[in-house]
């Protein structure tokens, strides 16, 4: 049986990007790393969503900005909704990834005592950078947005090879 096979016979991992109103910044995680996950031909592995601490823009389509910028750069966005953290998540999910250190914080404090993820910021796991958060880019100019995919391909990446690593 080879390794895919045998990957494919054991539960998926599952990934969950968190940010304020999942319309930027976690929607574009999810976006880049799912197409990396299927160019890796890895996506039969890991499951891959998003969503956000606040509640604004629940079923919402990912901002615009984001959403071009993410097309520009060849990750498709069309097929996300916003929605908002729930208890649930912390069942379902094996890495909750916060792009800033307030999100981190929020779920934190949602976190059940049970909960036997991974709960971190998600450029943690990022190759050679200075950063430790995805700055949002909501009230800023275009060059925000590909900044915000500069440092989530980075993420990306190294999160891949570590989930490798642990399958």
């Amino acid at each position: 049986m080879n390794k895919q096979s045998q990957l494919e016979k054991q539960a998926k991992v599952a990934v969950l990007f968190v940010c304020l109103g999942n319309i930027c910044r976690s929607p574009t995680a999810h976006g880049v790393f799912e197409t990396m996950l299927t160019k890796a031909q890895f996506n039969y592995a890991i499951e891959v969503d998003s969503c956000g601490t606040g509640d604004w823009h629940i079923d919402h389509a990912p901002d615009s900005r984001s959403a071009a910028a993410a097309k520009a750069r060849g990750y498709d966005l069309s097929h996300l909704r916003a929605r908002q953290v729930c208890a649930e998540d912390f069942r379902r999910f094996d890495y909750i990834l916060a792009m800033d250190k307030q999100n981190l914080a929020d779920l934190r404090s949602m976190c059940p005592a049970d909960f036997n993820g991974v709960l971190d910021l998600f450029l943690n796991y990022a190759q050679n950078l200075s950063e430790t958060e995805v700055p949002d880019p909501y009230y800023g100019g275009d060059s925000g947005f590909n900044h915000v995919i500069d440092l989530v391909e980075n993420a990306s990446a190294a999160l891949l090879g570590h989930l490798r690593e642990q399958l």
